[in-house]
């Protein structure tokens, strides 16, 4: 394994430091959203740096999210426009690429940083924010490392920034009831779904032996539509190959616990059904969606038991950097037992071992993390409470806002959220899956705080949305789309002298119109 690991957070990383750094702008995350919101303020001639809280860039975009959750192509304008075409050069192809490898990924990016001279530092955990009143001063890092600066931009999953400056925010389902929505709160529905009986006991029948991991003995079947502190499951997704002489085979995880996967077991020995009947029209499992490599894949989750660790990752947003780090090793350990599981336990039947050993990790990718992506999916954290919460009204067009700084467009997509027992079967909640009335508008109310909170911050990944609304916009393209208004918005936010909530939009719109941002749906 290469020297970093494969680690979200390690105390070797903080270098003791007594650097001091004033910026124009702090991004904090080296997310797709960072990268595009420090380009932007780098081209409009803003000093900007980039603390990075991992050792890699680009997020999921690098990290083993290919196969792009585009939604309506024509809506996705200016740099994140911009950085497909780079993929497309990359390639050697006249156009956009939607379907790219990891490493060109990396490549692109580093190419737009090193183009745009920003320094990034890598390995940086924020560990104090000083503000005076509500306007942030500065931010001090685990290693001791401080920026100064005038405006700062929390670009992370988790948005640590955003709640370390007292922002307000929320974590989990709200009630449909609260912003009257109709998929929000517990949802049992129909996709990713256990379409058939399957067995929640440790023992198949009898209830006082217990219940499988991550199982729960409450039965919330009569209550769907309220809310709870659940956030919809993580996973990695993968980069796969069935080539030969690029694969390594699939290892047994140290801390492999059989337990884990009874419930997998179960279920590929269960009568078939679209999820578990092996095969796609191309031979493959669902979900291992081909890359412009053909020999690769960006695998996703994909049925009632696959790669999402449901029920794993509920303390993930409020959590430590050491315990997100163990939160994050145990999702390894599960992901990579799955793999293992699937290709080689007796107890799965030899068409799904046979199709799976096909498959392994590729070798030209995430070469220093052991082939395995340095990224987990975090689909979901936080989320910012400000004057405008982006809800299911914006997305069924029920509602627009009237300052849109990019348009979203992807189906509601929330994946399950929890597990549970209803008649003596296992039930999977959370999986929500609705297609938007069209392209939306996104609110800049929505990446700014609300008023009176952190007046220099805009959160252009942690926004303020509901639950169901985010399972729309939370894509990466939007994230590029959001993190480049973001310094737009930042760069008038200095030329004017005003507060980010301040900023009139009509200062803000013909700037962002310049950039190429889609702001109303053409079609």
């Amino acid at each position: 394994m290469g020297k970093q690991g494969l680690h979200y957070f390690q105390e070797s990383w903080q270098e003791s430091t007594d650097q001091v750094l004033d910026v124009d702008i702090c991004v904090y995350g080296g997310t797709s959203a960072g990268i595009t919101a420090a380009v932007t303020a780098a081209r409009r001639n803003r000093s900007v740096v980039i603390l990075n809280p991992a050792q890699h860039l680009g997020g999921m975009t690098t990290g083993g999210l290919g196969w792009t959750d585009a939604g309506k192509e024509h809506v996705i304008g200016g740099l994140a426009r911009n950085f497909y075409r780079d993929l497309g050069k990359y390639y050697g192809k006249p156009a956009e690429v939607w379907n790219f490898e990891p490493h060109a990924a990396a490549n692109v990016y580093a190419q737009w940083l090193q183009d745009a001279e920003i320094p990034v530092y890598n390995g940086q955990f924020l560990d104090q924010t000083q503000s005076d009143g509500s306007v942030i001063q500065t931010v001090k890092m685990l290693s001791g490392l401080v920026v100064r600066a005038k405006v700062f931009i929390d670009a992370t999953y988790e948005g640590d920034l955003m709640a370390q400056a007292g922002v307000t925010y929320t974590v989990g389902r709200e009630a449909n009831a609260q912003y009257g929505e109709t998929y929000n709160g517990i949802q049992v529905l129909e996709k990713h779904q256990f379409s058939h009986f399957v067995d929640p006991y440790v023992e198949e029948g009898v209830a006082a032996s217990g219940l499988l991991p991550h199982v729960n003995s409450q039965d919330v079947f009569d209550v769907q539509g309220t809310g709870d502190q659940r956030i919809q499951a993580y996973c990695f997704r993968v980069c796969m190959t069935n080539d030969p002489q690029l694969r390594r085979d699939w290892l047994k995880p140290d801390n492999f616990d059989p337990a884990e996967y009874i419930l997998a077991s179960r279920w590929f020995n269960s009568e078939k059904d679209a999820y578990n009947e092996l095969l796609s029209a191309n031979g493959d499992f669902r979900k291992f969606d081909r890359l412009v490599n053909p020999h690769k894949t960006d695998t996703n989750n994909h049925g009632p038991v696959n790669s999402d660790y449901i029920g794993a990752n509920y303390s993930w947003p409020e959590a430590s950097y050491k315990q997100r780090e163990q939160i994050f090793q145990q999702h390894v350990t599960y992901q990579q037992g799955l793999y293992w599981f699937l290709a080689n336990d007796p107890s799965i039947p030899v068409r799904y071992r046979e199709q799976m050993s096909q498959w392994g990790l590729a070798r030209d990718e995430f070469e220093d993390t052991d082939y395995w992506p340095h990224q987990l999916y975090v689909r979901e954290a936080r989320r910012m409470v400000s004057d405008y919460v982006l809800t299911e009204h914006d997305c069924m067009h029920h509602r627009a806002c009237s300052d849109p700084i990019g348009m979203g467009s992807y189906n509601i997509d929330s994946h399950n959220c929890q597990r549970f027992v209803h008649n003596g079967r296992v039930i999977n909640d959370g999986d929500v899956q609705i297609p938007p009335a069209g392209p939306y508008g996104i609110s800049y109310r929505s990446i700014v705080p609300k008023a009176g909170e952190a007046a220099n911050l805009l959160v252009p990944v942690c926004i303020s949305a509901s639950h169901v609304s985010y399972g729309s916009v939370r894509m990466e393209p939007v994230f590029m789309i959001l993190g480049e208004s973001a310094a737009i918005a930042a760069d008038l936010i200095l030329a004017e002298g005003m507060t980010a909530q301040q900023l009139p939009y009509d200062s803000l719109r013909p700037e962002l119109e310049k950039a190429a941002q889609v702001l109303v749906n053409p079609a």
